[in-house]
């Protein structure tokens, strides 16, 4: 009998060291998520806000301003050294491709070495005007204030009637409204 008693308080000082521990490392977990949700910050421009003045060259010779940002623009930012660009690569095509008003309601810019970018620059160019910008802090890409990558937006113009963001991390497997 003696043995039984001491093997139940065993198992229940073990319960409470388990659940001490456990209760340390969910503490723990809360304080780094919120130090990462600090450093993060914000990947882009955020809703409601302006998009800066730029003027940039495509890949196919023409020109973008932000003048020609017209309401419903789907805008994506990608870098050849982001693996999660590389995943959602595909599916911005498909969105894009998808987009009413064609192309022109599309602007992809493309950031990183040119010898790198061209299978990004050659697959979004059917569905949009591409930018290909060597530094991150390229005129498109200081405009948007992108700080990460795969930034993905949609923009309307505000009462101002300049372009600003309606929209950021455009959930891509939803289909684009067909409103222009």
């Amino acid at each position: 009998m003696a043995f039984l008693i001491a093997a139940v308080v065993f198992v229940g000082l073990l319960c409470v060291l388990d659940l001490i521990l456990s209760l340390g490392v969910m503490k723990r977990l809360r304080e780094h998520t919120e130090l990462i949700n600090n450093l993060s910050g914000r990947a882009s421009i955020g809703v409601g806000e302006e998009v800066g003045d730029f003027t940039a060259g495509t890949v196919d010779g023409g020109t973008v301003t932000r003048a020609q940002l017209a309401d419903g623009t789907l805008v994506g930012f990608f870098s050849p050294s982001c693996p999660a660009c590389k995943e959602k690569l595909p599916k911005f095509v498909q969105h894009a491709a998808a987009m009413p008003g064609g192309r022109d309601r599309v602007l992809a810019t493309v950031v990183g070495d040119a010898r790198q970018t061209t299978d990004m620059v050659a697959a979004l160019s059917p569905v949009a005007r591409v930018v290909a910008e060597s530094a991150q802090h390229g005129s498109v890409a200081s405009a948007f204030q992108i700080s990460a990558f795969p930034s993905v937006l949609m923009l309307a113009a505000n009462d101002r009637g300049v372009p600003a963001v309606t929209e950021t991390g455009v959930n891509l497997d939803r289909r684009p409204s067909r409103t222009v």
